[in-house]
């Protein structure tokens, strides 16, 4: 079997549908498997994939059900992992919705490139702009505090003050980059006997990045491949418990400084870095209080 893809739902039945029919109507030459962790969604999710997906024998040959509890992001994907058979694997979100060449377009740009590890295509928002998060750079705090200054957004085509989200770099354009995003990550083999999935110390949030990182350490490559198009409606889970959501993503940045970049500054400068996190993370829970839409991690 070529792939595995490996989808995670929480509470957002009827956007996972809409994934799972376009996987499902994907136009490829090779044998793929589904796999689908469901987080205890208890919103129906399991019923509809038990009911009318698993019920029909052409279908139920492709997909695998593992009923989960709540362990997080990181852990349902990598519980995934673990089960799945194919020698390629993608990890994707189920607020997406894949076209129908993108897995064969994908899977043969990997077979193509065996120096990359972790490549993802083009992912694009419900109102058709970029995804910015599909192609990142890796947060230092200087390409982070140029982010959440806003100054990235004041300055998009500074390649200083833009890296995070390479603002200066046409959206066509394929390119080596740093990080993509958990939404939609296509991982090779080797690349994952390196680095084995994702850190479980993340609940949500930053186990992509760590990911890529580790992969980056160990010598393959990241790539952002723009011949494809996912559509990303973002958030649908984390809407579902946003405070939860907020402090995961804060809690995230400071386990991804703490791992990889505390050991290059000294002290005092680690524990302004730590003191800015967790004030924008009390500053944002206040503002949450008086918005119609919490923000979570934009």
């Amino acid at each position: 079997m070529e792939l595995s893809i490996v989808i995670v739902p929480y509470k957002c039945r009827e956007v996972f549908r809409v994934a799972l029919d376009a996987v499902l109507a994907s136009k490829v030459n090779f044998e793929y498997e589904v796999i689908v962790v469901d987080n205890d969604s208890q919103d129906g999710t399991v019923e509809m994939l038990e009911q009318e997906y698993l019920v029909k024998p052409e279908l139920a040959k492709k997909l695998t059900l593992i009923k989960n509890t709540n362990e997080g992001f990181a852990k349902g994907n990598n519980r995934g992992l673990r089960v799945s058979m194919g020698t390629y694997k993608l990890l994707l979100n189920p607020d997406t919705k894949v076209a129908p060449e993108t897995l064969q377009v994908m899977l043969d740009f990997m077979k193509s490139r065996p120096d990359v590890g972790i490549a993802t295509c083009k992912l694009v928002k419900g109102d058709g702009e970029l995804d910015f998060a599909c192609r990142r750079s890796f947060p230092d705090p200087w390409v982070s505090f140029f982010r959440l200054s806003g100054l990235s957004k004041l300055f998009p085509n500074n390649k200083t003050l833009a890296a995070y989200n390479l603002t200066y770099k046409s959206i066509d354009e394929e390119t080596e980059i740093d990080a993509c995003v958990g939404a939609f990550m296509f991982i090779s083999p080797d690349c994952l006997k390196v680095v084995k999935g994702f850190d479980t110390d993340y609940y949500m949030y930053g186990e992509d990045l760590d990911m890529c990182y580790r992969a980056k350490q160990a010598g393959f490559k990241i790539w952002y491949y723009p011949r494809t198009t996912t559509i990303h409606y973002k958030g649908q889970s984390s809407k579902r418990a946003p405070k939860r959501a907020l402090y995961a993503f804060h809690d995230a940045m400071w386990i991804f400084y703490r791992k990889h970049l505390k050991s290059k500054y000294p002290f005092f400068f680690n524990w302004l870095v730590y003191i800015g996190i967790w004030v924008r993370y009390y500053v944002k829970l206040i503002q949450n209080s008086f918005r119609r839409e919490a923000y979570v991690s934009k």
